[in-house]
């Protein structure tokens, strides 16, 4: 019997079990959650929580598990998770597909400073403003905990961990997000930059256009390509397409 191991909790890892779920012929899927988010979203079907040990570890899970398909639909930034997926499937011969929404590209209207990283992200924040509204999630927080001057509101699903900046302001908040509530957050919090990794996808996009219609400077930081070799599918529809021929 096929067994699919669906890596990641993202919207379109929800949506592909829940595709698998509804009569696709995959026969066992299980759902794999790093567990970093307290009250995850689960997606419909089998789910573990956790990590696998590295690469070996999950490559001994794919073995022991009989794991036939692997579709890694981890978060975009989620390089390490990706770069344990593709050597445990080439260690065991099973089959890989990375599933990456698109990532966003900027309209006219838009001033995006794009970087390869959040430490550039840091060192370029200064030279923009003052107040900032940072949605790089609540592991990057610490990449600007070092500049002073600067006032931080950071919006995670879950509560940061130090080091934090010294002015700092939480949000807690989970996505989707509404082009109105993201207008009230950049009015209310007197934001004058915003910083955001390319995720892409529409749940966090509002942002983007508000910035826009006010004209403020978003600093994107450019997502890492996925693994050398690994077939790349943008769409839900187009995995399920590279399962049935599994």
């Amino acid at each position: 019997m096929a067994h699919v191991l669906l890596l990641g909790g993202t919207t379109e890892a929800r949506a592909l079990a829940a595709a698998l779920a509804a009569g696709h012929p995959a026969g066992r899927v299980t759902s794999s959650l790093a567990g970093r988010v307290a009250e995850p979203r689960l997606p419909v079907g089998e789910v573990r929580i956790g990590g696998f040990g590295g690469p070996e570890g999950l490559a001994a899970w794919l073995r022991a598990e009989r794991v036939t398909a692997v579709v890694d639909a981890t978060h975009p930034f989620a390089a390490a998770m990706s770069r344990n997926a593709a050597e445990a499937a080439a260690a065991t011969g099973v089959p890989l597909l990375a599933l990456r929404r698109p990532g966003w590209a900027p309209v006219p209207g838009d001033r995006w400073h794009r970087v390869p990283s959040l430490a550039s992200a840091a060192d370029l924040l200064p030279s923009l403003g003052r107040r900032i509204l940072l949605t790089s999630g609540r592991q990057g927080i610490g990449a600007f905990a070092h500049l002073d001057g600067l006032h931080f509101t950071a919006r995670s699903v879950d509560p940061p961990e130090p080091p934090l900046p010294a002015s700092l302001d939480v949000l807690l908040d989970r996505g989707p997000f509404t082009l109105d509530g993201e207008r009230a957050v950049l009015r209310e919090h007197r934001i004058d930059v915003v910083v955001t990794k390319d995720s892409g996808g529409a749940a966090t996009a509002p942002k983007l256009t508000a910035a826009r219609e006010l004209g403020l400077p978003v600093v994107v930081v450019d997502r890492p390509p996925a693994p050398a070799g690994v077939p790349v599918a943008e769409t839900v529809q187009a995995a399920l397409a590279w399962l049935a021929d599994r």
